[in-house]
């Protein structure tokens, strides 16, 4: 799968918990999504991205989760 398309669906995922009020539960439900739905090659193409971009372009709660 492409990178971008990576940032692209955790992004979305990220926007998802936009509506909760608690930053920390939001990071939480970003996190438990990307570990429970996420194969480990996902995450670490992900992770290699951020490395590589400085994360510019992703949702600040994807980075802290």
């Amino acid at each position: 799968m492409s990178s971008d398309n990576l940032v692209k669906m955790a992004n979305q995922i990220a926007h998802y918990f936009d509506s909760e009020p608690n930053r920390a539960l939001a990071v939480q439900g970003v996190r438990q999504h990307l570990q429970s739905f996420w194969t480990p090659a996902m995450r670490r193409q992900l992770a290699e991205w951020i490395e590589a971009n400085a994360g510019e372009g992703l949702d600040p709660k994807v980075l802290e989760a």
